[in-house]
Parts: C-alpha cells; structure tokens; sequence
C-alpha cells in the first residue's frame, strides 16, 4: 500500500478562469476536490510543492491527506494541468476517497531476476509489452508496483498475467483473456555498408577492362608485339620462298 503523505491547502471562494488566474499570479495552483457524493471543494496548492510532488514516482497512485485548516480530506490525484511553456502545473483534480472507495489506476511493472534468464544471458532483449498494468481496487490498498519474475525465460519465452500474484480485492481492468505483459525476444544485429564499400563496390561493378592489364582481353584482330611468341592456336608466319631470300640479299 501506498504512504500516505500529507499536503496543506487552502480554500477558494470563486470559480472560473479570472479567479484562477489571480490565484496563480500568488504563486498557488487552482485546483478541486470532488467525489464521494460530497459536493465539490475549491481549493488552491503551493505551487512548488506541487511540482516536487507530481515529480515524485507514482505520483497518481499515492493517497495524500489535503489539510484544509482545521478539516483533513483523504483524496488521490486524478489529474494535474501543465503550462505547455513552463510546464508547471496550473491546475489540479483530487478525488475524495473513503474506506469504501474503488478506484482505477495504472500499477506500474517492476522485471525481477533477469540475470536468471536464459534467454537474456544468451544475448535476448526484454520486449515489454505493457509497461503498467490497469487495475481495480479500493483506495486504500493500491499496490505500488507489481514485480514479474524472468526466471527461466528463454528466447521466445513470454510472461503473462496469471504469472503475476495480484493482491487480494485487486483485480485487471482485463478480463476474460490472459494478455502478455512482456517476452523474450532473439536480439537483432543489422549490418550497415559503409559510404567507402559502397563506392568501391559500384566502381567495380562499371569497371571497363584497361589493355595491357593483367588479365584484359586482347582486342581482336590485332598485331602481336614485335618478338612476341604468338597465341595459342594461332598460325605460324609462311617461311619466304627462296627467290624472296636472293631479292633480299
């Protein structure tokens, strides 16, 4: 179960968009109390410790007790306006809660044991499927997280609902099916061709056969170099008749 934290709050007598104003140009936030068939409560915050509150991890699960002079008020934050420049708050909703009060929350998810799984000792990833998990519950016993075991997990391993123990009087706003709040999943490794690879790699491709290279073909029909041995295959010179010989001398 959550702490309950107490807050200091004042009450407001008007409603509407000039007053609220005024009440932010003092440095408080605006905000209401509604709920538990009660008529509604403005009521004003200190704006800093507003801020450091909502900060606060599983700020919208926690029960805060709103002193409002001599009266204290139970409630839990339902939701917190922000400016979309500052991003300070700029308006709050509580809703007052009793003994009987349920509620619907998000709990967020805690992964436990994960050096006791297979799959992620060989390389596997966590793909979270649901990083919270919609519940139903009284007010007064809204767990702070729920923990899921990966014990024994290997890749292509899931977890599902029924692996985690809810409290008693807490149930997933779910029903009927056994969802999957996370699996084991094979990593992936993509190989990426560098600018330097490609380039070499298209050159050679379009690369036009240099002659006198090794291994370029000879152009057809040419003249084989003075002294050079001819192609195999190829017909020998004709031997000069004799009368071409005395000519020559």
């Amino acid at each position: 179960m959550v702490d309950i934290a107490t807050i200091a709050a004042e009450r407001r007598d008007r409603g509407g968009k000039g007053p609220a104003r005024a009440t932010r140009r003092t440095g408080r936030v605006p905000g209401v109390i509604y709920g538990d068939r009660k008529d509604p409560i403005l009521v004003s915050l200190e704006d800093r410790m507003l801020a450091r509150e909502l900060h606060r991890a599983g700020f919208f699960n926690r029960l805060y007790d709103v002193k409002l002079g001599a009266e204290t008020l139970r409630v839990l934050p339902r939701e917190v306006q922000l400016d979309p420049v500052s991003d300070r708050p700029i308006h709050a909703d509580f809703l007052r809660v009793g003994a009987k009060t349920r509620v619907t929350v998000n709990v967020p998810v805690v992964f436990v044991n994960q050096d006791q799984s297979p799959g992620l000792k060989r390389g596997g990833v966590i793909n979270v499927v649901r990083h919270e998990i919609e519940v139903r519950c009284l007010a007064e016993e809204i767990p702070t997280s729920f923990s899921v075991d990966l014990t024994g997990l290997d890749i292509g391993d899931s977890v599902h609902i029924s692996a985690v123990k809810l409290p008693d009087r807490v149930v997933p706003t779910i029903t009927g099916r056994d969802f999957t709040i996370a699996s084991v999943a094979a990593p992936t490794v993509q190989v990426e061709e560098t600018p330097a690879a490609a380039a070499t790699a298209e050159g050679a491709e379009g690369a036009v056969p240099v002659e006198g290279a090794e291994g370029a073909a000879p152009d057809e029909g040419a003249a084989p170099a003075e002294g050079a041995a001819p192609a195999k295959g190829a017909a020998a010179p004709a031997e000069r008749k004799p009368a071409e010989r005395e000519r020559k001398k």
